[in-house]
């Protein structure tokens, strides 16, 4: 197995994207550490990926630092390390005109996805500095390199963008302790917001034409790129985005 004996966290772990991970480590033999606000939703995702005796719940606010630096001393005291970090959870908005935006809005974007991912990993970072030895995956979105026609998301894109450098600055700045840092950016993916909008089949037909692999990605598949770069498979691998969009970025730029 692929994770045998190793210690992982996965954030926003009970959305589709954060499951599919959770589920895809425990199946590699990874004791899970399954993180979100919600704890009864959190225990359904457990019960659904079948595996509880690899997994495990937590809630936490990431946007608290407070809250964050107790979950990661809770998870030291219980298992006494932490392998690996994949920072998944995020926000992100209704697409409207950035100057119609609340500051309410942006600051609830700002706080999850940027603060959210800094407190975790600062937490994290200072036990894996302390064995020399860890991996972390950020979860991006194409939305950091592109602008998309008719979809305004002015301030989620920047966030993201902002995830991008963080993932590179973060795997220089820790390469001497052997702590890797690399980012997946996923594409379309059946989850979330859209997945409503993928029941209409005219509506799927509609992007699955616009992708050069004719098909929506799936959250297995973003989950497939996090195993590789979580795993040993990666060990000179650190700094990489990863784009997992069925060759949207390629082609549209």
């Amino acid at each position: 197995m692929r994770l045998n004996d190793k210690v992982a966290i996965v954030t926003g772990a009970s959305s589709d994207i954060g499951k599919g991970i959770a589920k895809r480590f425990a199946e590699e033999g990874a004791k899970v550490v399954l993180v979100a606000r919600n704890l009864e939703q959190l225990e359904i995702t457990r019960k659904e990926i079948g595996n509880e005796g690899s997994t495990v719940s937590i809630s936490c606010d990431l946007t608290d630092e407070s809250q964050v630096l107790q979950a990661v001393n809770q998870i030291m005291d219980t298992y006494g390390k932490i392998d690996i970090l994949v920072n998944n959870a995020g926000a992100i908005n209704d697409p409207v005109h950035f100057h119609e935006m609340q500051d309410s809005e942006i600051k609830k974007l700002i706080d999850v996805n940027l603060l959210g991912v800094f407190h975790m990993t600062k937490a994290v970072l200072s036990k894996m500095s302390d064995v020399k030895s860890g991996a972390i995956v950020n979860v991006g979105s194409i939305s950091s390199e592109r602008a998309i026609p008719r979809v305004h998301l002015a301030v989620y894109s920047s966030t993201k963008a902002a995830i991008s450098m963080f993932t590179k600055s973060i795997a220089v700045e820790y390469a001497r302790r052997n702590i890797r840092c690399n980012c997946v950016n996923p594409g379309i993916i059946n989850s979330g917001m859209i997945k409503p909008y993928l029941d209409d089949p005219q509506a799927r037909k509609v992007l699955e034409e616009r992708l050069p692999l004719a098909r929506v990605g799936e959250p297995e598949d973003v989950a497939n790129a996090a195993l590789y770069l979580a795993s040993d498979e990666a060990n000179w691998v650190t700094g990489a985005i990863l784009n997992v969009d069925g060759g949207k970025t390629a082609s549209e730029g």
